[in-house]
C-alpha cells in the first residue's frame, strides 16, 4: 500500500491512500503467471496460499488465494487462483480491486459500485481481518474492494 508522509516538525504522520488496480483471476496457475509478471516487470512479489490461512489439509492448500506484485515503475498486480466451485469466465479473468483503510470511501464506493448490479460476496469482515466485497456493477464489471483496520 502507498501512503503519504507528511513532515510534522520531529513527527511523520503516515495517511494511507486508496489504491485501484487490476486483479487477475486464474484457474490453478496464479504462482507461474504471477512469477512470469514479476520477470516481465521487476519488484517486490507476495504470495499467500490457502493454506497459510487455515486450510492447510484442503486439497488447493498450495494454490493461491492473494497475490501481489509490486513494481519500481509504481505498478500494482494483484491476482489469485480461483476458490473451488467457482469458474473463471472466459474472456472475463479479472476483476477491479479498490483497496485501502478509508472506510467511509471504500464503503462509499461499494454502496455506489453495487447499485443496481448483482453481490457475490457482501461487504464484511473476513477471516484475514479486513472487511472485503466482490460485486458486479450495473455494467458487468466486476469489482473487488478491501477495507484494511486503520493503524492508530
Amino acid at each position: 500500500m502507498s501512503a503519504v508522509h507528511i513532515p510534522l516538525g520531529p513527527v511523520t504522520e503516515v495517511l494511507m491512500v486508496s489504491r485501484l488496480n487490476p486483479y487477475l483471476s486464474f484457474n490453478g496457475d496464479a504462482r507461474q503467471a504471477l512469477e512470469f509478471y514479476q520477470e516481465v516487470f521487476g519488484g517486490t512479489l507476495s504470495l499467500n496460499t490457502y493454506g497459510d490461512f487455515g486450510h492447510a489439509d484442503a486439497p488447493n492448500a498450495d494454490k493461491i488465494m492473494h497475490g501481489m506484485l509490486e513494481t519500481p515503475g509504481g505498478f500494482t498486480l494483484m491476482g489469485a487462483d480461483n476458490p473451488p466451485g467457482m469458474e473463471s469466465a472466459p474472456g472475463q479473468p479479472f476483476s477491479v480491486s479498490l483497496s485501502g483503510d478509508d472506510d467511509a470511501e471504500l464503503s462509499g464506493y461499494w454502496e455506489k459500485l453495487s447499485e443496481g448490479g448483482s453481490v457475490s460476496v457482501p461487504l464484511e469482515k473476513q477471516m484475514w481481518g479486513d472487511v472485503f466485497g466482490m460485486c458486479t456493477d450495473r455494467f458487468g464489471v466486476p469489482w473487488m474492494v478491501n477495507i484494511t483496520e486503520s493503524e492508530s
